[in-house]
């Protein structure tokens, strides 16, 4: 019986004219294009520079942070009223104020006072921004710092290069597996309200859990086959490969697509139109995603926020996945996200089951 419940589950995709589409080209595309585009590295800021000295001290600086490649040289102004017109215009994103008496007061061993002004309306790219230039100005004005500077190494460990695709694709993973094991087993059921074919169904004697079984299956098919496509475009497009045991991410991405599958079916169970379980579903997922620590890290979360990560699954797979794809770790190092994935998606699974109603 839950053979034949999974065929017509089979079958429903297959005949569908836009969903066998969607499973193969959305991983695609995710994998190609976001990497690319999920960077938030702080480069390209356009510097206005504003020199009151015009010296051979004061023109040294500005050659070094013209030949920065962390900023964009946007030219000199007269006056910090027309540098600050730039910034009002978001042509320029910090404004260096070069003083009068510059030259001088780095002659006679004094520290001059030199003003560096951010946009911080993006307060991201204003803050570093705003340190990288300082740390110039520092430098040049007080060599030793950058004598002492260079006696410091620095070693990064699991990521040397600071590459950020490294550091993302693994939670790109986590997104692409919500959306296509959360999104579409929610509009299955839902579907078949509206179409009334499940009236069918409820008055066969087949069992709560046959039905749901047979909802979920599908989708663990799908996912993977969306984590296979996402590990070879990984390795073929970026040269980027899973440092640990390779089962760990299958292992960890069949416990995700458990949750979100049955996470999709309690919704449709208790939705009664498409667009009623497209905006519960939306609402659920933007707050785990958000929520997770794909883009910020948890800890700088304030705490009543911070204390909603217990019971997110996605801070789990994306703290477990980062940890086996770019740590290389074992399955010790990731015992306690599998358990607690686990008991979530166990939990998820029971109340599918139970959720659903079978009128006969």
């Amino acid at each position: 019986m839950l053979r034949h419940l999974i065929q017509k589950e089979f079958l429903q995709i297959r005949r569908n004219a836009f969903l066998p589409r969607l499973i193969v080209v959305f991983p695609i595309m995710m994998m190609c294009v976001m990497p690319w585009v999920m960077n938030q590295e702080v480069k390209n800021v356009s510097v206005d520079v504003v020199d009151h000295d015009r010296s051979t001290l004061s023109r040294q600086l500005v050659q070094r942070v013209e030949a920065s490649n962390y900023f964009v040289f946007n030219g000199q102004k007269p006056t910090y009223e027309a540098a600050l017109k730039d910034i009002e215009r978001m042509d320029a994103d910090i404004v260096l104020v070069i003083p009068q008496d510059f030259s001088r007061d780095l002659t006679l061993g004094r520290q001059p006072q030199v003003l560096v002004a951010a946009n911080a309306v993006n307060g991201t790219k204003g803050s570093i921004g705003g340190a990288y230039l300082s740390q110039i100005v520092t430098s040049h004005v007080n060599p030793s710092v950058e004598a002492l500077q260079s006696k410091v190494s620095t070693l990064f460990l699991y990521n040397k290069h600071l590459n950020y695709k490294v550091f993302m694709i693994p939670a790109l993973f986590a997104m692409v597996m919500m959306l296509m094991c959360g999104f579409l087993p929610t509009l299955n059921i839902v579907a078949e309200k509206e179409a009334g074919t499940i009236e069918q169904i409820n008055v066969t004697p087949v069992p709560k859990w046959a039905f749901i079984l047979a909802k979920l299956i599908p989708y663990w098919t799908i996912a993977l086959f969306v984590i296979v496509v996402c590990l070879l475009l990984s390795w073929l497009i970026y040269g980027i490969t899973c440092q640990g045991p390779v089962y760990l991410v299958f292992v960890l991405a069949m416990v995700l697509a458990l949750f979100w599958s049955s996470f999709g079916l309690i919704v449709s169970n208790y939705s009664d139109t498409m667009q009623q379980a497209v905006f519960v579903m939306w609402f659920f997922v933007v707050c785990m995603l958000l929520l997770s620590g794909l883009f910020t890290p948890t800890r700088s979360m304030p705490h009543l926020a911070y204390l909603t990560t217990y019971v997110n699954p996605m801070h789990y797979f994306i703290d477990a996945i980062r940890t086996v794809f770019v740590r290389g770790g074992d399955f010790r190092s990731i015992v306690h996200q599998v358990c607690a994935l686990s008991a979530i998606a166990s939990v998820m699974m029971v109340w599918a089951i139970s959720s659903y109603r079978k009128n006969h």
